[in-house]
């Protein structure tokens, strides 16, 4: 699938006046969002447990978990996210985990985010 950049504002969900906006990669392939971890920390996000990770090139790796407010600007919409402490110049993922929040799907031909239906409980939830 080809992966394409968007706009995303991360705000620390405990200080609205500690963000930065930053080209993401829309990685659809990326369970989580990652962020290099030194980004997180200017604005004060703090871990708040670690995730066994399994990487783009097969290695394992630990890495800390935190919570972000991303902020999709062509959305409209904001919402708190899982936010990975990726490695100091690591690049910016938007991942799957983030666009479930927001109910779209990456659309690699326009470019864009495209809204989806979302699916709540199955047989269960329409008892």
């Amino acid at each position: 699938m080809g992966m394409f950049q968007i706009m995303v504002t991360v705000t620390n969900p405990r200080d609205d006046a500690r963000s930065f906006q930053e080209k993401f990669w829309v990685d659809t392939g990326a369970l989580y969002t990652f962020v290099p971890e030194d980004r997180l920390e200017q604005i004060g996000i703090v871990p708040l447990r670690t995730r066994e990770l399994i990487l783009a090139d097969g290695r394992h790796d630990r890495r800390r978990l935190g919570e972000a407010v991303l902020t999709i600007a062509e959305l409209g919409e904001s919402l708190t996210c899982p936010v990975v402490f990726a490695p100091p110049g690591s690049l910016y993922l938007l991942g799957a985990t983030a666009l479930e929040n927001f109910g779209v799907q990456a659309d690699p031909t326009t470019q864009q985010l495209k809204p989806i239906a979302a699916l709540i409980g199955g047989f269960l939830g329409s008892a």
